[in-house]
């Protein structure tokens, strides 16, 4: 009777587990956005087809576009950092607080956003391409499996709608495929909501700091 009870909790509290992540997922994957940023289509949707992970999020930011765009771009380790958790995305080195002109004037094709600090500098391997780029309005990073957009919409003058969207699939054929599958859906989230309020809070500061 025991190992019988014990099976029947162990599959209510599987099912209730399963369950909360799947509502847990979905507010999670469109955090911040409306109905029509998270359903809506953006350059750069078409360079991954099916993708198993998809998520758009958003956030509103008191400052006009050309103070948010500056700290798009320059966002990577060896650079800007991610604004996020340092800790644990940036060797434990603070997020930049200022402008760094030197990564300010992205041009296709160029490697952006370095996300490993086990190599001198950024590889196809290890960073994403710039793969559109319009100033102050639209940025998309690309890498052979995902894609990262980031979409400035001005709200009047002094205000922007920051909106970002990733979409991934996963190659089975990796042995880590299923560590990169525990790392954006479990791992994304409080990172992109941490690195989205870091964006606002610097865009928010005043007037823009420019370091030599």
């Amino acid at each position: 009777m025991k190992s019988t009870s014990a099976r029947a909790s162990w599959i209510v509290a599987s099912f209730g587990v399963g369950v909360a992540f799947r509502f847990y997922r979905r507010w999670h994957l469109r955090w911040g956005a409306t109905d029509a940023e998270a359903h809506g289509r953006y350059d750069g949707d078409e360079l991954i087809v099916h993708p198993r992970f998809a998520p758009t999020r958003a956030v509103t930011i008191n400052a006009p576009p050309d103070h948010v765009w500056p700290w798009i771009v320059q966002i990577g380790l060896g650079r800007a950092g991610f604004y996020s958790y340092d800790i644990l995305d940036n060797l434990g080195r603070p997020s930049a607080t200022e402008i760094l002109p030197q990564w300010q004037h992205p041009e296709i094709g160029d490697l952006a956003a370095p996300m490993s600090p086990f190599t001198k500098s950024p590889t196809d391997a290890n960073a994403f391409r710039v793969a559109g780029v319009e100033v102050n309005r639209q940025l998309i990073w690309q890498q052979k499996l995902s894609t990262w957009v980031w979409v400035l919409e001005p709200i009047g003058e002094h205000r922007t709608r920051l909106v970002t969207r990733i979409r991934a699939r996963y190659d089975w054929s990796d042995p880590l495929a299923i560590i990169w599958l525990l790392l954006m859906e479990l791992g994304d989230f409080p990172m992109m909501r941490k690195q989205l309020l870091g964006i606002k809070q610097r865009a928010e500061s005043g007037p823009i700091t420019r370091t030599a």
